[in-house]
């Protein structure tokens, strides 16, 4: 644990101090180098003979607290538009818009669409069990978009809620809930790619003591 380090580190400091009986060394209390650490957002600043050393340990980092769903699904990637409230559909189906689309035809029942997207096991703190990225036919990292047509019965009705007004190049976040998802249709798409992916839905899936939820942070690349 880093924090721990860094607390030991400046409670050995402390011993060398001038209470600490060595000569020539004046460095502040371990509690007041805590405060003064956390009240410069990761900057430890440390004294030795009248020679100030300030090292940077979480770059970055500030004090506002992440938005509830990060915390609850692990690592995720920052939204592209900040954060706004997630809307719940009449069939129990959340999303949070994070990009509007560039315009053109909106996702409605059958359109041709593409999508790219990652999806997460909100039951395995975010573990991911889909992403279109793993699917890399070109070998350019460009990975395979999930086609479809919407209402043709292959994707979880719950996903297909979701995208419903969605243009090209939006992007949300989508909550499916276990009865609108891989609880009660655990055959229809997307399905995972890999090994690792397959297992981790599978986890859940045929656990029935485990919340199916899902989350799905979709792009849409296309619609026809």
């Amino acid at each position: 644990n880093l924090s721990l380090c860094i607390l030991s580190l400046l409670s050995i400091a402390d011993g060398l101090s001038v209470g600490g009986g060595r000569k020539g060394i004046n460095v502040p209390s371990t509690q007041h180098q805590r405060r003064s650490f956390l009240q410069q957002g990761g900057v430890a600043v440390l004294t030795f003979s009248g020679v100030t050393s300030a090292t940077t340990v979480f770059p970055g980092i500030t004090n506002a607290a992440p938005p509830k769903e990060f915390v609850e699904v692990g690592q995720q990637e920052t939204p592209p538009e900040g954060e706004r409230p997630f809307q719940t559909l009449p069939n129990g189906v959340q999303v949070k818009e994070f990009r509007v689309g560039s315009g053109g035809a909106a996702v409605q029942s059958g359109s041709k669409v593409e999508l790219t997207l990652k999806g997460r096991l909100l039951n395995l703190n975010g573990v991911i069990f889909y992403d279109t990225k793993s699917k890399d036919i070109s070998g350019f990292g460009e990975g395979t978009p999930l086609q479809f047509t919407v209402g043709d019965g292959t994707v979880l009705p719950g996903l297909e809620a979701g995208i419903v007004g969605m243009t090209k190049n939006g992007i949300r976040r989508i909550i499916v809930p276990s009865e609108l998802g891989y609880g009660t249709n655990p055959t229809l798409e997307p399905q995972p790619f890999t090994e690792m992916e397959r297992r981790a839905l599978e986890s859940v899936v045929k656990n029935p003591r485990r919340d199916g939820t899902v989350l799905f942070d979709v792009k849409v690349e296309r619609v026809r």
